[in-house]
């Protein structure tokens, strides 16, 4: 039952670095996990993490249906202290790889720690095996009589929902072993993509500076960095369709072998979601493609004066928006009032993150692209991960990612196999925090004009989190279909992704040549397929939750912490029923999406 999170990073929008004058802006502090690769704590740790492996093997193999309820949860105890050693170990190595992925030592050092930890781990893989083997009556006679054991009771629901799929012992240790190439195969993606060296206009760049071109003023410098992409993307598209055709390829087979129906269905049973309920998600936001993406694109089309939109044109800063840079002290005021103004208990929640080190916001060379929050453990504290660029949306990207770490904050309190929010629910207080971030700097717009800059942005970003997100779960989806009918050429995974792209961004856009490549450089297609839908489900229920929360605000903060505070330890109709929301009616994704439609409604008001 050996559990270990890892980060994924959030990819809504295509940006990437921004110019100096941005003030100092925050490092990690590691010093939490371990003060470095040699430092005795770690050895310690390691080696502690071999012999508790071995022990529990000794000690439980072949032996799980002869404990009593007491002796199941000393059990599952010692398997929560394992999981949480070896978190430890592994958030330490991740996080520093993440700060320079193109430094050999730190991807040897990671390498390393995932072998080693592969290996003492490997042993406990009968657990999950012989879990799924006792009787469910056995196990509710035991949950009725003993309160702690009862209490993982939804830890063990979930592994127990993987026992149709589940393989012989001997084959599921194989698997197990097996995982650190996959890893190699994800880490392959992560040096390729950080080592892109790209060049706009004479200047070399990587690619979150490249990115963040995309989003300039200059409608020249965003074709000019949006062509050098596609070439370099061409470039190595190769390698990329290497990479997913051997992902996908493994996943394929992994799934054939547990009689997996779809290629969805394992991340389906990992959130603990019904596959009708993504589905009633995936099929409410293409539903609404003409409502929401293409009625927006068709305005900002007007207002940038164009006769096509091109798709450099998709990030494009509004004609009427100032050029203005956010420094960080800025941003962490916007985001801290924002936060405080919702409840006070959030300033102390969120303090830590600005002053103790558990934020690295600068672009520097060979860091990973993109955004995201660690939890790490739960006896440390989670980090988060920016490329700050200084515009308005990192403002937006800030509060998202401290959302994520406010909320791992909370959930710890479960305990490290508790604690962890299925990917439904996990990007709840992260969009919730956006919406607060974005509710406050309407307050304050004191122009018709400010107002509109602000609902566009809004907007974008809310495409960005559910059309774009829904389009890439297509993408996906018929990724992994066409893999599984034989190997894929780069023009096969292309004319697949040009086929979701013109359907949501709909009829104002032309397509470039090259642009097919782009989707090599999202990281969730590698390291965690099926992710993505997270994003769309995390928007539309925090929609929801705030349309509750002005209609009926008295009591909604307790209910809100509440939530949060469960992690992984509800399923989301109990969370969600306080609220007198129910993610399975098809209905509460259209109240969701009513949000966005009324905010395009106020544009093309504002135009009248």
């Amino acid at each position: 039952m050996f559990h270990l999170s890892r980060p994924v990073r959030d990819a809504k929008s295509d940006t990437g670095s921004g110019p100096g004058g941005l003030g100092d802006l925050p490092e990690w502090d590691l010093s939490d996990l371990y003060t470095g690769e040699d430092a005795p704590e770690l050895k310690r740790d390691l080696d502690w993490l071999e012999q508790a492996c071995s022990a529990f093997a000794a000690d439980y193999e072949g032996k799980l249906a002869s404990l009593d309820a007491a002796g199941l949860l000393e059990c599952i105890l010692r398997d929560e202290r394992i999981s949480a050693v070896a978190g430890r170990i592994m958030s330490f190595a991740g996080l520093r790889y993440y700060q320079q992925t193109t430094d050999a030592g730190r991807a040897k050092f990671l390498s390393d720690c995932q072998e080693k930890i592969t290996r003492y781990t490997t042993p406990l893989v009968f657990f999950s095996l012989e879990l799924n083997r006792l009787e469910e009556e056995d196990l509710k006679a035991m949950y009725a009589q003993n309160a702690g054991l009862a209490r993982f009771k939804p830890v063990l629901d979930r592994i127990r929902a993987m026992k149709p799929h589940q393989l012989s012992d001997e084959l599921e240790k194989f698997l197990h072993d097996m995982g650190v190439v996959g890893d190699a195969w994800e880490r392959l993606f992560d040096e390729t993509i950080a080592g892109l060296s790209f060049d706009v206009d004479g200047e070399a760049m990587g690619i979150e500076a490249t990115l963040n071109l995309l989003t300039d003023h200059d409608r020249a410098k965003r074709e000019a960095a949006c062509r050098e992409l596609a070439r370099v993307f061409g470039e190595n598209i190769r390698t990329f369709a290497r990479v997913h055709n051997t992902t996908t390829k493994e996943k394929e087979v992994i799934d054939r072998w547990r009689g997996m129906p779809t290629a969805q269905t394992g991340r389906h049973l990992s959130n603990h979601v019904e596959p009708e309920v993504v589905e009633a998600l995936r099929d409410a936001v293409v539903a609404a493609y003409p409502r929401l993406s293409h009625r927006y694109y068709e305005l900002k089309r007007k207002w940038l004066g164009l006769e096509r939109m091109q798709v450099w044109d998709r990030n494009a800063p509004l004609p009427m928006e100032e050029q203005k840079i956010v420094d960080w002290p800025s941003a962490e005021a916007m985001v801290m009032e924002a936060y405080t103004g919702f409840d006070a208990r959030m300033e102390a929640l969120a303090t830590p993150f600005f002053r103790k080190g558990w934020i690295d916001a600068a672009v520097k060379p060979g860091k990973a692209p993109g955004a995201f929050a660690h939890p790490t453990v739960t006896d440390v504290h989670p980090y988060v991960m920016l490329n700050y660029l200084g515009k308005p949306r990192d403002v937006m990207t800030l509060a998202h990612e401290l959302g994520h770490g406010v909320h791992q904050v909370l959930a710890a309190g479960q305990g490290e196999l508790l604690s962890s929010t299925p990917l439904t629910l996990a990007e709840t207080a992260s969009v919730f925090g956006e919406m607060l971030t974005f509710r406050k700097m309407l307050e304050r717009a004191g122009t018709a004009q400010e107002r509109k800059v602000l609902l566009a942005g809004k907007v974008e970003d809310m495409i960005n989190t559910v059309v774009r997100q829904i389009a890439f779960y297509d993408f996906e989806c018929k990724l992994h279909a066409a893999r599984r009918e034989g190997e894929l050429t780069p023009d096969d995974i292309n004319a697949l992704w040009i086929s979701v792209q013109a359907e949501s961004l709909g009829p104002a856009f032309d397509f470039m040549d090259g642009y097919e490549t782009f989707w090599v450089y999202i990281p969730h297609f590698v390291h965690s397929p099926f992710y993505v839908y997270a994003y769309a489900f995390g928007d539309g229920l925090v929609n929801a939750l705030y349309a509750v929360y002005e209609e009926s605000p008295e009591g909604f903060q307790d209910k809100y912490f509440e939530m949060l505070k469960a992690g992984g330890s509800k399923h989301h109709k109990e969370l969600l029923a306080p609220f007198g929301l129910d993610a399975s009616d098809p209905r509460f994704w259209d109240k969701g999406l009513k949000m966005i439609e009324s905010f395009i409604d106020e544009l093309e008001a504002l135009e009248a």
